[in-house]
């Protein structure tokens, strides 16, 4: 079953929401984050990238980076707009971007059932990455951003969220093309919304994977100084919004490679002839799974398996991002690990093909392929076979803010 908690959040004030909230930390580098954050001291990104605030080339995960972080933190709830409510409760927080909607649940998930693979997992993490949000977690004693999880829908869940969307929401705007609206949900719906996840046998991490870890160690850490009430303290808990699976919308993760490991275009085309049914593609998007389009010497192609060359039976195997790397990366352009090789670069979400083209013809890259999106059953089914899924293989739009509710713990 899957447990979810009401928690008090700690929240902006309505007019000042729009300011407070941020891009995830995760989406953006230091100076992108600094260029958001300008001229904004109410910014969340003063809190999730502290390192904003800090000399040019400071180590960012030096004792200086969450010391800072603390003290914005605690600037924001003392001098600033954050208060923290009176009473536990749950939130429905609804996405919009252009005609595209999807509905979620903001609660605090159970970090046991997170450790007992209940919480289902598609990705592999990062120590460093752990690391760093382990440390932000403790030096705020908040978890500031929400882990984004699916699930199987179901009416009752569903029809408890559009009864919440009757009364006047807590938040409401739009930035960067997307509307974030959220309400406040009390018993005895929130009673009800809790007993209706009690019947859903599993929850899935769509995006968050680094915070989800970070929580269960961080946990780890603070149960260590506290042996007594095990399972029922704040840090027994992590903070997420439960979405319908129905509901998600996942973008392509394109891929462009710097360099043809040594090959002319004509050598690199004949290498593809014997994996591939080459065409010219009509347009730069795949239409379908099992079809990768290719960017080369300003012409699109498309690229299509030789049938026999994925196995029908592994969901991973014929997955597009394996098709490619399996036949294209590694062997031809020698891209081994491609979250680590500086050789490939990634263009996820709405940057679309365009962006593409233009590296290709800047120079910046030789060669670049566009991927059909992969689906949020290809991430519940391999989540479920306890695999793991090709890293960069997906890319959710729309995406939460970050700081606009916080667990305390």
């Amino acid at each position: 079953m899957a447990s979810i908690r009401a928690f008090r959040a700690l929240r902006p004030t309505p007019e000042k929401a729009p300011a407070v909230s941020a891009v995830p930390y995760d989406v953006v580098s230091t100076t992108e984050a600094r260029e958001l954050a300008a001229g904004n001291p109410l910014s969340f990104l003063h809190v999730s990238r502290p390192e904003i605030d800090l000399p040019d080339g400071i180590d960012v995960y030096s004792d200086a980076v969450y010391s800072k972080a603390a003290e914005n933190f605690e600037k924001l709830r003392t001098e600033g707009p954050l208060f923290i409510e009176e009473t536990p409760s749950l939130y429905v927080y609804r996405l919009g971007m252009g005609e595209h909607i999807q509905t979620g649940i903001a609660a605090c998930c159970s970090v046991d059932e997170y450790d007992a693979d209940i919480v289902r997992k598609h990705e592999r993490t990062r120590k460093d990455k752990e690391d760093d949000r382990t440390r932000h977690i403790l030096a705020l004693r908040a978890q500031t951003g929400p882990v984004f999880l699916t699930y199987r829908g179901r009416d009752e869940i569903n029809d408890l969220a559009i009864r919440a969307q009757q009364k006047e929401p807590l938040y409401d705007f739009t930035t960067d093309g997307v509307t974030h609206t959220i309400w406040r949900v009390n018993p005895p719906d929130a009673d009800l919304l809790i007993e209706g996840f009690l019947a859903i046998p599993l929850i899935y991490i769509a995006d968050g994977h680094h915070r989800a870890a970070s929580a269960s160690r961080a946990r780890a850490e603070l149960r260590a100084k506290n042996s007594g009430n095990r399972g029922n303290k704040e840090y027994d808990f992590f903070l997420a919004v439960l979405f319908p699976a129905e509901q998600l919308q996942i973008l392509p993760y394109n891929r462009a490679a710097k360099d043809l490991n040594g090959m002319s275009a004509g050598e690199f085309m004949r290498a593809l002839s014997k994996s591939f049914v080459i065409a010219h593609a009509p347009s730069p998007s795949p239409k379908e799974k099992s079809e990768i389009c290719m960017y080369l010497e300003r012409r699109w192609y498309s690229l299509t398996a030789v049938p026999g060359t994925t196995n029908p039976i592994d969901p991973i195997s014929t997955l597009d991002v394996s098709v490619l790397q399996e036949r294209v990366l590694e062997p031809l352009l020698g891209i081994k690990d491609v979250r680590t090789d500086k050789r490939i670069d990634f263009v996820g979400g709405l940057r679309g093909t365009g962006a593409l083209e233009e590296m290709v013809n800047a120079g910046r890259a030789a060669v670049a392929f566009s991927m059909h999106p992969v689906t949020v059953d290809d991430l519940m089914t391999i989540s479920d076979r306890n695999e793991i899924m090709p890293p960069k293989s997906t890319w959710f739009e729309p995406k939460l803010r970050d700081g606009l509710l916080s667990h305390l713990i």
